[in-house]
């Protein structure tokens, strides 16, 4: 059986590690808002390339407490419109409505999966505050013409890293070239659940940005609102990372752009093998650090039926996502839209299998098989 992802093994390639760094915490008698929170703040905020890090529970908390510092810092006001992409998971679009702001869904590229920037400046209106990419499957969202529009209309520009750890903004002629994904725009939200390419033992989260204001007011925030201890100035939340999660993460983060490195050669072997026009993904050499493959999706008419040829054959598959958010029960407000290209690709998207541990024989053995798919049936 291939897993389509074995997070067992992934854990196993640190385990001694892992174990030391949680007995540590264990040993330690402090399990919240400590010294292995403090550590891996400043170890992530330094990867990242910003001035400041704060741990929370999850990614959903991790934007949701960037909208909320942005509406306790004025800069927002109940009401007023995010613009996101269309084909997103649902989180991405929960942080906003939980807010009392207004998702306003763009379309993708559907080449490349991610937000179609020439659609963006129709769908700003007077009550746009921010455009929120997301690093969909891995691969970096950012474009210079997203940056130009923020600076045209003042808008925020918010980035949803919660695939995207370790990814780069390939582009020689910007000034932001090379600069990791988390640090492209005002703040970010990322999110450590078990199964991301830096993934914890359990939920956290964290927000990264080069904003001290709004760094301290989601500090804040997540912390019930209290600062200092006991005096609380806006009503919060509890989201805080906890010390045996940061202590682990400070052990991932270390292997982070190898195990990247890992995912770039697995996906290299499905672009090579794999039949014309169910892979979209670029292997350009100049931009080959724009994705990490937290998800390798193919396209195709007979996903369900691919999946089930590939389960006969051992192989596990995952559907991201196959209900887009504007067509979910718990959005009835926006059943009404139409959007084509995100309705397709949630019809046809099926994820293969791809991690650190995946081994070059069963991504080459995956590939045949998809070959050997009655694809003309």
């Amino acid at each position: 059986m291939i897993h389509f992802l074995d997070i067992h093994a992934v854990t196993d390639s640190h385990a001694e590690e892992i174990e030391a760094a949680a007995l540590k915490v264990v040993r330690s008698g402090w399990y919240l808002r400590g010294k292995a929170t403090q550590e891996f703040e400043q170890a992530y905020a330094t990867f990242i390339g910003t001035s400041h890090c704060v741990g929370c529970a999850n990614g959903l908390d991790a934007l949701a407490l960037i909208l909320k510092g942005y509406l306790q810092l004025k800069v927002m006001e109940p009401g007023d419109e995010i613009i996101v992409p269309a084909n997103t998971f649902i989180a991405s679009v929960l942080s906003i409505t939980n807010c009392g702001l207004k998702p306003v869904f763009v379309e993708p590229d559907e080449k490349t999966q991610q937000i179609d920037e020439t659609l963006i400046e129709q769908a700003i209106t007077p009550h746009t505050r921010a455009i929120m990419i997301v690093h969909l499957y891995g691969r970096c969202a950012y474009t210079e013409a997203i940056g130009k529009l923020c600076k045209q209309y003042n808008l925020k520009l918010i980035e949803d890293n919660a695939q995207a750890h370790g990814c780069r903004y390939m582009n020689e002629s910007s000034p932001l070239h090379g600069k990791r994904t988390g640090s492209l725009g005002d703040a970010a939200g990322h999110s450590f659940y078990p199964g991301k390419n830096l993934g914890a033992l359990g939920d956290a989260g964290a927000v990264t940005t080069n904003d001290k204001n709004l760094a301290d007011t989601v500090r804040a925030i997540g912390n019930y609102g209290m600062e200092p201890k006991y005096y609380c100035h806006t009503q919060g939340v509890n989201s805080r990372i906890d010390e045996i999660q940061a202590a682990i993460l400070s052990v991932k983060l270390k292997y982070i752009d190898e195990e990247n490195e890992r995912r770039r050669q697995i996906a290299e072997i499905y672009h090579r093998n794999l039949p014309k026009g169910i892979c979209r993904m670029n292997f350009d050499g100049t931009k080959r650090q724009d994705n990490v493959f937290h998800i390798f999706p193919v396209f195709c008419k007979k996903r369900d039926e691919l999946q089930k040829f590939l389960a006969a054959k051992g192989i596990e598959t995952q559907i991201h996502y196959p209900v887009p958010p504007h067509k979910q029960q718990c959005f009835p407000q926006f059943h009404h839209l139409s959007l084509p290209i995100t309705e397709r690709l949630a019809q046809t998207e099926l994820s293969l299998p791809i991690s650190p541990v995946i081994t070059e024989n069963e991504a080459l053995f995956i590939a045949e098989a998809i070959n050997d798919f009655q694809w003309n049936d």
